[in-house]
């Protein structure tokens, strides 16, 4: 295994147990958590929503931090804040606690996630980081193949506390000693000569905003069918059995998605924008053949499918295309400046997409959703490919 490869791998695992342990622990654990403290339901989502809200305000403070001196004592300390938050939501004795547990995980989730490792990717790779970042998009892909189930069965066996100790252990034995063995301190000599110079002011500012729209349409969309797709299957008349087993094809098209994004991308056949343009239009293609094909397990798994391949590759396309566009100078503050915009979309969706669902029905939401989409795909359109 060469010694890139070793990198992706060690950072792709540390991800993956990020993820599992944050953005994938409220499905499991909000509705034990409220009824243990008291609360509703929607009480623990709140405060997951600020914790959102939280990770996306530090984004472009800390993008611009790696940008300076590297990823590495950043995401070494978002696995030990991810500890200490979990830490704090395991022995929670109330509301209060829980609230500022909720918040400091949304603290190490801005130090750790997706946008901080990619920053830390291209401080370290330049202009060559496409592929180390499709490849621990893989393996992070994972996260709730295995958060969910393991979660889940903690829950079960000992109590949502302990599950919540169980995972800070994890990040302090496992993702902390590969962030600290396998990001190196600093970047190599010949990938900050490889960095550009920024793109113009001018370009820079109508492009910016055309990514704004395009990462905060297309952060609603993921976030409101992450928490409604087996809902909208359920209201469109699919039965339970069915929609369990659509719901189960979304995992394994993300991956397939980020997989054929990887082939495309070692090819050179596929440049950042045209596959941004590609998995934008994946989710009203579904939308369409669901509204189309009539309500059957078939042609749910079809919807199911094609929305998991769009966002699969989505999640390349937004750590990617900024890179291809203004080169690897400033891409850390780029992209939390452009992570702000995605995180307040996603805080927002869940909650919007219900009331969509409750005033218009499954197929006035998805009509909403696909409008999104097509509208981020329109945004791609008009951004010209950079010319070096």
């Amino acid at each position: 295994m060469t010694p890139l490869l070793r990198q992706i791998v060690a950072i792709g695992v540390a991800q993956l147990i990020a993820w599992a342990s944050t953005t994938y622990l409220i499905a499991i654990v909000a509705r034990p958590q409220a009824e243990s403290l008291g609360l509703s339901p929607a009480s623990v989502y709140g405060a997951f929503s600020a914790a959102l809200l939280l990770m996306g305000g530090v984004g472009p403070l800390l993008g611009r931090h790696i940008d300076r001196v590297g990823g590495r004592g950043v995401l070494c300390v978002s696995s030990l804040i991810i500890a200490a938050a979990l830490c704090v939501l395991g022995s929670a004795p109330g509301p209060a606690t829980l609230f500022a547990g909720w918040l400091l995980l949304g603290l190490g989730m801005g130090c750790g996630l997706y946008d901080a490792a990619f920053a830390a990717l291209v401080r370290l790779h330049g202009t060559a980081a496409r592929g180390p970042i499709t490849g621990i998009t893989l393996l992070g892909g994972f996260a709730s193949t295995l958060g969910w189930p393991l979660t889940g069965w903690l829950v079960a066996a000992w109590g949502w506390r302990e599950a919540c100790f169980v995972w800070a252990a994890i990040n302090l034995c496992l993702a902390l000693p590969l962030y600290w063995r396998f990001v190196p301190l600093a970047a190599s000599t010949a990938a900050v000569a490889a960095v550009p110079a920024a793109a113009s002011p001018t370009h820079r500012g109508r492009t910016f905003w055309l990514l704004v729209a395009f990462s905060a349409m297309t952060a609603f969309v993921t976030s409101a069918l992450a928490s409604h797709l087996p809902g909208v299957l359920l209201a469109l008349g699919l039965p339970l059995a069915g929609v369990l087993a659509a719901a189960a094809v979304v995992g394994p098209a993300q991956v397939a998605g980020r997989l054929a994004e990887f082939a495309v991308a070692r090819s050179g056949h596929l440049p950042p924008l045209r596959s941004g343009r590609l998995a934008s239009a994946l989710h009203p293609l579904g939308a369409a053949v669901l509204a189309l094909g009539g309500v059957g397990l078939p042609v749910a798994m079809v919807f199911a499918a094609l929305h998991g391949i769009g966002n699969g590759m989505l999640t390349i396309a937004k750590g990617v295309i900024p890179l291809h566009l203004f080169g690897a100078q400033g891409y850390g503050a780029l992209q939390g400046r452009l992570a702000l915009a995605q995180r307040l979309a996603q805080a927002a969706a869940p909650l919007l997409f219900a009331l969509l669902l409750d005033a218009g029905g499954p197929l006035s939401a998805l009509l909403v959703s696909s409008l999104l989409s097509l509208l981020a795909l329109a945004a791609l359109l008009a951004i010209r490919e950079r010319r070096d």
